[in-house]
């Protein structure tokens, strides 16, 4: 399931925990709803739709792959400048790395 309110969103933020990996930023909490739900922040950094698209679709599909495993946690994941030009290996590696530390 989504977070899709601005005001989740800025919740999980500033009342969340936090952990930066070098091609993302995370934050998350405990989910009021009683399931898993996850946004995807990515930034134009003067990037094309094209390339914003098929990142956020990277890191959708990733995320997919590991939500069923999550507990009750609202997370959300920020793309940084360098996540555009990284593989889709090394986004894999960090997001699962880094979803496994959030349970």
């Amino acid at each position: 399931m989504r977070l899709a309110r601005g005001s989740d969103l800025t919740a999980c933020w500033q009342q969340g925990r936090r952990l930066r990996t070098p091609h993302l930023d995370l934050a998350w909490r405990p989910s009021p709803s009683g399931h898993p739900r996850s946004a995807i922040v990515v930034p134009r950094f003067q990037f094309t739709a094209v390339a914003r698209n098929r990142l956020r679709r990277r890191l959708r599909e990733i995320l997919r792959r590991h939500i069923a495993s999550l507990p009750p946690v609202d997370i959300v994941v920020r793309a940084k400048r360098a996540a555009y030009a990284a593989p889709f290996a090394s986004l894999s590696a960090e997001l699962t790395e880094s979803v496994t530390r959030v349970t």
